[in-house]
C-alpha cells in the first residue's frame, strides 16, 4: 500500500507541477511564453502527464482518479504494473493522487511566486490552479467532462490491453487531443485530482490578490470525470 501512496503521489505531483505551470506560463504577467495559446497549454498539459506516467510506474501510472475508478470497475485488476486494483488499494490510490495534485501545485505557486505577485487579475491566477467553463452550465459542463474523461479512459484500458511500445506516451498524445478537441467548454480537468488539489492549494496559500475559489463549481471536474471513468471501464469490460 505504501508503495502505491508513494509512486501516485510523485506521479501525480510531477502532473500538477508541469501542468499548472505551463498555464501559468501562459496566463500571468510579464512569462517567457505569456500568451503562448491553447496548444501550448495542450501540448504541456498532454507532456505532464508523459512525465507523470513514468514516475508512478511502480504503481501502474494511474496519476487520476477516474482513472483508478475505470480499472476498478473494469475488473483490470492486474493492470500495467501488476498491482492488484481492489476496493482496498483502491484507497491508496486516491490519497497518493489527491496529495501529489495538491504538492504539485505549491510547487508551481513557489516557481511563479513573482509572477503572480505581478498579476492583476483574480480569474487568471485561479485558472492557473483550476478548470472553469466559457459558458457556465452544470448540466452541460458535466456532460462535457463525463465525454472528455470517457474518451481518455476507454482509451487507456483498450491499450493495457494491446501490445504496444509507445509506453506513456500513447496516453500523453490521448491527452493533447483531448484538449486540443474537447478541452474548450470546460478546460477539461479529465482528472478530479488534478482540478481539487490544486483547487484546496490556492485556498489555502497566501497568494497575493486572489479571489474566490469557486466552490460552486468545484464538484463538475470531481464528478464528471468520475461517471466519465466509470462508464469507460464498464463499456470496456464487454467491449475490449
Amino acid at each position: 500500500m505504501w508503495t502505491i501512496i508513494v509512486s501516485e503521489t510523485l506521479g501525480t505531483m510531477m502532473l500538477t507541477l508541469l501542468g499548472c505551470t505551463v498555464v501559468a506560463n501562459h496566463l500571468l504577467k510579464n512569462t517567457k511564453g505569456h500568451a503562448g495559446g491553447w496548444l501550448l497549454i495542450s501540448f504541456g498539459w498532454g507532456l505532464a502527464v508523459f512525465a507523470g506516467v513514468y514516475v508512478a510506474f511502480n504503481s501502474g501510472g494511474h496519476i487520476n482518479p477516474a482513472v483508478t475508478m475505470g480499472i476498478l470497475v473494469n475488473g483490470a485488476s492486474q493492470y500495467a504494473s501488476g498491482i492488484p486494483v481492489t476496493f482496498g488499494n483502491t484507497i491508496a490510490y486516491l490519497i497518493g493522487e489527491f496529495v501529489g495534485a495538491f504538492v504539485g501545485a505549491v510547487l508551481c505557486w513557489l516557481a511563479y511566486k513573482q509572477h503572480f505577485d505581478a498579476s492583476e487579475l483574480a480569474a487568471e491566477k485561479l485558472a492557473v490552479f483550476s478548470t472553469g467553463p466559457q459558458y457556465r452550465s452544470y448540466l452541460w459542463n458535466f456532460v462535457t467532462e463525463v465525454i472528455a474523461t470517457f474518451v481518455l479512459v476507454y482509451v487507456v484500458l483498450v491499450y493495457g490491453k494491446t501490445p504496444s511500445g509507445l509506453g506513456p506516451l500513447a496516453v500523453a498524445l490521448v491527452v493533447v487531443g483531448i484538449g486540443a478537441s474537447l478541452g474548450g467548454p470546460t478546460g477539461y480537468a479529465i482528472n478530479p485530482a488534478r482540478d481539487l488539489g490544486p483547487r484546496i492549494a490556492h485556498a489555502i496559500l497566501p497568494i497575493k490578490g486572489k479571489g474566490r475559489n469557486d466552490w460552486g463549481y468545484a464538484w463538475i471536474p470531481v464528478a464528471g470525470p468520475l461517471v466519465g471513468g466509470v462508464i469507460a471501464g464498464l463499456l470496456a469490460r464487454v467491449a475490449v
